[in-house]
């Protein structure tokens, strides 16, 4: 197992507060509709279970994506802090900076998680100077085992010999390096697989930006496996396209005409290889509804915004499915129709889809979702900001909602808070017009 158990953050960005993103399923919880606990739960043990998929909600600004913020930075900072290029460069973490208090002290990340059959707790404190904190236990069979510790004073690893790899190397940890990752770089077993855990179980991208994960969608299609597991998932979403092609092209020959030439020049004589370049492949009808041939696009030029999105999450989503990783997704309804963010979620609520266990957690603003027969009410979580503006993370169960209540309909009334206030739109319309006369 690879699964995600909890994420918790505190004092970063408009977090002030510990925030806990919980994945652990309710055991007292039955939804209105069998069919969504069958295949949104799966069983880790006899004690407890995980849910499959997440939902964020909140209003803009409310902290959805700093708790996104949060996961990359943990995992940027596991993967890279050791490295000799980080040895000069400042931890990437703001401290909430509307107190006084918390503006000086240091951001906390920690995350749980299962790696084999163990579970593993891991975190660290930090500002933007250096480490002041970072811990790391391991729990197989309901006991917990400190395996090392770390505070300003020194770092102290555990008597446990499953960490034996760490001896040796506390006065190699610079002070802004996380121990762990230099642990990983001397190769030991254990720091390794974790690190190999932040590197290829735990998986992070936002909705509004194709571009970062469209090469790898286009990387996936190098062989005929891959090409044809992504033309079946965009052909299933039924967005018109029938086949999926990718051809090599010069990049002088793909840049835009109207390109300035010395901005030519200059990219040219940073790499003058080739590029891929997507082609879309239509059913051409005839009069009587036959087929009567194809008309190939251009994916870039011809395809809308949201086509073009859903073929760039098909390579994430796929692989994520494929190999039971966990997804975190910000924005994952912008430019789609809510049917088919519904058709993602349901690809993992399923255990025919989801074999595996993959877990998704997604922000989203799209109320389609909030439905009894697409989400458990222990899979819909909330941002709020207070009146200090400090985001607070929350569960839809505090709220002890009945089984047969309509979700989306309480939710735009606001009885979960997490919404927009808008009452003063009105008056600053009368008030422009006053000023006019």
């Amino acid at each position: 197992m690879n699964q995600l158990i909890e994420f918790s953050v505190k004092n970063f960005r408009s977090i002030k507060e510990r925030a806990t993103l919980s994945l652990v399923a309710s055991k007292k919880l039955v939804s209105q509709e069998s069919s969504v606990d069958e295949g949104a739960v799966f069983d880790v043990d006899e004690e407890y279970a995980l849910l499959k998929s997440v939902a964020i909600y909140g209003a803009n600004a409310s902290g959805k994506s700093n708790v996104m913020a949060a996961v990359n930075v943990l995992k940027g900072m596991v993967l890279n802090s050791s490295r000799e290029t980080a040895a000069t460069q400042p931890i990437s973490v703001e401290p909430f900076r509307l107190d006084q208090q918390t503006a000086d002290e240091a951001s906390s990340f920690e995350i749980v998680f299962l790696m084999g059959d163990s579970t593993y707790r891991y975190g660290f404190d930090a500002t933007a100077e250096r480490v002041t904190g970072e811990w790391l236990f391991v729990s197989s069979g309901g006991r917990e085992k400190t395996l090392f510790t770390r505070t300003v004073d020194g770092i102290t690893v555990g008597r446990s010999r499953l960490f034996r790899e760490g001896k040796g190397l506390e006065e190699r940890t610079r002070a802004n390096a996380l121990f762990l990752s230099v642990v990983a770089q001397f190769n030991g077993a254990l720091a390794v697989a974790i690190q190999k855990w932040f590197s290829e179980s735990l998986k992070t991208i936002s909705g509004l930006d194709d571009a970062g994960y469209l090469g790898y969608t286009i990387s996936r299609c190098d062989d005929e496996e891959g090409r044809s597991s992504i033309a079946n998932f965009v052909r299933a979403l039924d967005v018109g396209i029938d086949d999926i092609s990718i051809s090599k092209v010069p990049l002088r020959d793909s840049l835009p005409h109207e390109l300035p030439s010395e901005i030519r020049q200059l990219i040219l004589a940073k790499n003058d290889g080739d590029v891929a370049r997507v082609s879309t492949s239509h059913k051409v009808f005839g009069s009587e509804g036959r087929v009567i041939g194809v008309a190939v696009f251009d994916f870039e030029k011809q395809e809308s915004e949201g086509t073009q999105k859903i073929f760039a999450l098909a390579g994430p989503l796929i692989d994520t499915l494929k190999n039971g990783r966990v997804l975190f997704v910000d924005e994952i309804d912008a430019r789609l129709h809510p049917l088919l963010t519904i058709a993602i979620i349901r690809l993992f609520n399923s255990a025919a889809t989801n074999s595996k266990n993959a877990q998704l957690i997604f922000t989203t603003h799209d109320t389609n979702v909030l439905s009894a027969d697409v989400l458990r009410r222990d899979q819909v979580w909330f941002t709020e900001k207070d009146r200090y503006g400090a985001s607070l993370l929350y569960s839809l169960l505090e709220y002890k909602p009945r089984n047969d209540s309509s979700l989306a309909k309480n939710y735009l009334q606001g009885r979960y808070g997490a919404i927009p206030v808008l009452g003063g739109l009105a008056s600053f319309f009368d008030l422009k017009a006053a000023d006019a006369q």
